[in-house]
C-alpha cells in the first residue's frame, strides 16, 4: 500500500512533536507564511512595467506573458509595478489592462493589482449596489477578516466611495444580520491570545441559556459573544458548549437561528474553528453543480494567495474527493484557468502527502461528532383530531367514479404519520373490503404512484421493496443497497428482513450473495445481520482498534478491506466515532482520505457511506440527495426512497445540512428538479409537503 503508519503522535514538516491537541494549543500554533505567491527575487518594477507595456502594445497583447508576470510578484510588488507604469508611461497600468483583456480573465488581473482592502472594498461595493443584495459575498468578508483587514477595509471604502461603509450596510440589510455585521465591522474583537478563563464556562452557558434552554432565542445574546470574544476563547466556549448541550454550536444555530442571521452566524463559527477550511468550503460550492460562481472563487483565490492558500487547498482535499488544483482545472478554461493554476501554487492529488494542518482540522472534526448528539426531527407529524375511518372514505370517494382527486389523496397521504397510514389501510379494507394499496396502484400513475404507495407501506416493508428494486433486473443498484444497510439501526434491519421474506419468500441475505460479491457482497451480508454492537465507548478499545486500522494500512489491498470490515461492519456509532478520532493521531491521517486513496469500487463506496454516516448521518442523506437531483435527469428512485424513508425520522435536520453544504435549500432543489417529466405538478407537490418548508 506504500502507507508507513507512524507512531501515536502527530508530526509538524520539521518533524518536531506536537502535543496533545486542544483548541488552546491548536489555535497557538503559528505556522507562519502559508501562501503561494512571494517577493519575486530580483525585483525590478521599472523592468516588469516595461515588459507589460510591451506586452499590451500593438495589435492585441500577450496575455501570456502578463499572467506570468502578474501572478509571480507579491501584491506590494504589483503597486511598485503600478507606480512605475505611471512614471514611465504616464498611464494608468490597471486602465491598460481593462483595455486590453476581457471577461474573466480581465477581472481576476484587475482584483490582483487592487490592494486587498481596495479589493474587498469594491467587492462589498457590487454587492450593496443594485436592487438586490449579494449576502453570501458580505457574509464571506466579514466572517473572516481580522481586525487589521476590517480597518483597512473601511478606510478604503470611505477613500474608494466617499462615504461611511457601515452607512452602506446599514442602508442594504435588517435585522440581526444588520446588526451582527456592524458589531463585525467595528474591528474590536479581542485578540487571539486574550482568554477569560474564567468566563469560558459562563459565556458557554450563556450562549445555551440564550437558545436550547429557551422558547425562543436571545440573538442579542449570540452577537455580543460571538461578534466580540477572541478567537481562541470562542474555541474553548465552544468545547465547553458541546459539553453543556451534548450538540455542537454549528447544530444550535442551525436549530435555533434562520435566513440570513443564520448563515452568518455559521460563517462566524466557521471561521473561529479553521478559516482555512472555511473557504475551502466556499471554493467548492462555487464550483460544483452546473456553472461557475466566477466572483466568489476570483475573490477568494486573489485575497487568500499570500495568506493561507496552502491550508486551504488542504482542508479542500481533506473534505472533497479531489484536489483545488484539479477541480480548477476541471471547472475553468483558457487564460483564466491558467491564472488561477498560478495562484493555487500545485496539485496536491500529485504531492500524495497531507500538511499537518489537515490531520489537526480531521481531528477536531471527529472530535466534534463524538460529542455530538443529534436530535432527530422529521417533517410529517401525526395529525390531530386523526379519524381513520373518516380518512379511508375520503381516499375512496377520491378514487371512485370518473377521474381521480389526486390532491385529495395526496393531501390525506402526505399528512398523516406512518402509523396513522397503517390505521387508515386497515379502516379501508374494515369498511369497505378493499386493498387501498390496490387502489391507489391502479389510479395513480409514474412517479406520483410510487411515492404514494411507498408512503403508504411500513417502513419496513418499504425498504424491503427498495432492496428488492436494487437487486432486480439485468443491474444492481449498488448504491441503494450500500444506503440502506449503513443507516438503518439494527431494530429497522430485522424488521426489513422480515418483510422481505414474507414478501418474495427468499432472505434477504441469499437474495444480497446471489446478486453482488467478493468483498462488496461480505460487507453487505455482515451489514445485513443487524448485529452492530451497543453500549459504552471504551478508551482501550477504543485505541486496539484504531491501531488495528492504521496498521491495516499497510497491508495488501485484501487484508487491508477485511480488517475494515471486521471493525467497520459491526462496532457501534459512538465507538467509531472515537475510534476515527484516535485514527488520526495514529497516521496523522484521516479514515475518509484513507478510503478514497487506499480503496476502489463498491468496497470504496460502502467504507465511504459508513464513515460518511457515523459522522454525520443528516448530512450524508442530503449528499445523496443532492446526488438524486443535480446534472441532467433526476434519480427519482432515489429521491422517493430518502423522502419516505427520513420524512418521519431526521429530513429536517437532512434540509439543514442540505441548505450549509449546497446554498441552496432542498425546497428549492426539488422545485426545479422534479418538475422535469411531472407534467401535472402532483408528484412535486407531493415531495414539497414532504420536505416540510422552505429554509
Amino acid at each position: 500500500m506504500g502507507l508507513h503508519v507512524q507512531s501515536v503522535i502527530l508530526k509538524d514538516q520539521e518533524q518536531h512533536i506536537i502535543p496533545p491537541i486542544t483548541s488552546l494549543n491548536r489555535a497557538a500554533m503559528g505556522r507562519g507564511f502559508r501562501g503561494t505567491v512571494t517577493d519575486y527575487p530580483d525585483f525590478d518594477a521599472n523592468g516588469d512595467a516595461e515588459a507589460l507595456y510591451n506586452a499590451m502594445k500593438g495589435f492585441g497583447s500577450d496575455k501570456e506573458a502578463i499572467l506570468d508576470l502578474i501572478t509571480s510578484r507579491s501584491n506590494a510588488q504589483r503597486q511598485e509595478i503600478r507606480g512605475a507604469y505611471k512614471s514611465l508611461y504616464g498611464k494608468d497600468l490597471i486602465d491598460d489592462l481593462k483595455y486590453e483583456l476581457t471577461g474573466k480573465f480581465e477581472r481576476l488581473i484587475i482584483a490582483l493589482m487592487r490592494l486587498p482592502a481596495y479589493h474587498d472594498a469594491k467587492e462589498i461595493k457590487d454587492a450593496v449596489k443594485g436592487a438586490g443584495t449579494d449576502e453570501k459575498c458580505l457574509i464571506e468578508i466579514m466572517a473572516s477578516r481580522t481586525n487589521e483587514q476590517t480597518h483597512a477595509l473601511r478606510e478604503a471604502y470611505s477613500d474608494a466611495y466617499g462615504m461611511d461603509l457601515e452607512e452602506a450596510v446599514i442602508g442594504d440589510t435588517s435585522g440581526h444580520f444588520k446588526k451582527m455585521l456592524v458589531v463585525l465591522l467595528q474591528g474590536t474583537r479581542e485578540e487571539d491570545d486574550v482568554v477569560s478563563e474564567d468566563l469560558v464556562e459562563q459565556d458557554a452557558q450563556d450562549l445555551y441559556a440564550a437558545g436550547e434552554e429557551k422558547w425562543g432565542t436571545d440573538e442579542a445574546t449570540f452577537i455580543m459573544l460571538l461578534g466580540n470574544r477572541s478567537v481562541t476563547h470562542l474555541r474553548l466556549v465552544f468545547d465547553e458548549y458541546q459539553k453543556i448541550a451534548e450538540k455542537s454550536i454549528e447544530d444550535s444555530i442551525k436549530s435555533e437561528l434562520s435566513g440570513d442571521f443564520e448563515r452568518l452566524m455559521l460563517a462566524v463559527v466557521q471561521c473561529i474553528r479553521s478559516v482555512p477550511m472555511f473557504f475551502a468550503k466556499r471554493l467548492y460550492k462555487s464550483m460544483k453543480g452546473l456553472g461557475t460562481a466566477d466572483n466568489t472563487l476570483i475573490r477568494i483565490m486573489v485575497s487568500r494567495a499570500e495568506i493561507d492558500m496552502l491550508d486551504i487547498r488542504e482542508c479542500f482535499r481533506l473534505r472533497y474527493e479531489k484536489s483545488l488544483y484539479s477541480m480548477i482545472q476541471d471547472d475553468t478554461s483558457g487564460e483564466y484557468k491558467r491564472t488561477l493554476l498560478k495562484l493555487c501554487g500545485g496539485d496536491d492529488d500529485a504531492a500524495g502527502e497531507f500538511f499537518p494542518e489537515a490531520a489537526q482540522i480531521a481531528y477536531k472534526m471527529w472530535e466534534i461528532s463524538a460529542m455530538t448528539r443529534i436530535t432527530p426531527r422529521g417533517t410529517v407529524f401525526p395529525a390531530a383530531d386523526f379519524d381513520p375511518a373518516s380518512d379511508a372514505k375520503a381516499l375512496r370517494k377520491a378514487m371512485k367514479g370518473f377521474g381521480t382527486d389526486e390532491d385529495a389523496i395526496i393531501n390525506i397521504v402526505a399528512q398523516r404519520s406512518n402509523e396513522q397510514r397503517q390505521e387508515i389501510r386497515q379502516a379501508f379494507k374494515s369498511l369497505l373490503g378493499r386493498d387501498l394499496m390496490a387502489d391507489l396502484k391502479s389510479e395513480l400513475s409514474k412517479n406520483l404512484c410510487r411515492l404514494i404507495m411507498g408512503l403508504m407501506m411500513t417502513p419496513a416493508e418499504f425498504d424491503a421493496r427498495m432492496m428488492k428494486k436494487a437487486m432486480e433486473g439485468a443491474g444492481t443498484d449498488e448504491h441503494a443497497l450500500i444506503e440502506i444497510l449503513v443507516t438503518r439501526s439494527n431494530e429497522e434491519i430485522h424488521a426489513m428482513s422480515a418483510a422481505y421474506e414474507e414478501a418474495y419468500k427468499k432472505s434477504l441475505e441469499d437474495a444480497i450473495t446471489s446478486d453482488t460479491s467478493g468483498h462488496f457482497c461480505r460487507i453487505l451480508v455482515s451489514l445485513v445481520q443487524g448485529a452492530r454492537e451497543d453500549g459504552p465507548v471504551e478508551m482501550d478499545r477504543v485505541q486496539e482498534d484504531a491501531h488495528t486500522l492504521a496498521d491495516a494500512c499497510n497491508d495488501d489491498s485484501s487484508e487491508m478491506e477485511v480488517k475494515f470490515m471486521s471493525i467497520l461492519c459491526t462496532r457501534s456509532f459512538h465507538h467509531l466515532r472515537r475510534v476515527f478520532q484516535e485514527f488520526v493521531l495514529c497516521t496523522n491521517k484521516d479514515i475518509e482520505q484513507i478510503i478514497k486513496k487506499e480503496m476502489s469500487g463498491d468496497v470504496k463506496q460502502a467504507f465511504y457511506a459508513i464513515v460518511r454516516s457515523v459522522k454525520n448521518q443528516p448530512s450524508y442523506f442530503a449528499d445523496r440527495l443532492y446526488k438524486a437531483m443535480k446534472g441532467l435527469g433526476t434519480d427519482d428512485r432515489a429521491l422517493i426512497r430518502i423522502m419516505v424513508s427520513r420524512c418521519g425520522v431526521d429530513l429536517f435536520n437532512i434540509r439543514k445540512e442540505f441548505k450549509e453544504t449546497h446554498d441552496a435549500s432542498l425546497h428549492e432543489f426539488i422545485q426545479v428538479e422534479a418538475f422535469v417529466g411531472d407534467t401535472t405538478g402532483d408528484y412535486r407537490k407531493t415531495l414539497l409537503m414532504l420536505c416540510g418548508g422552505e429554509d
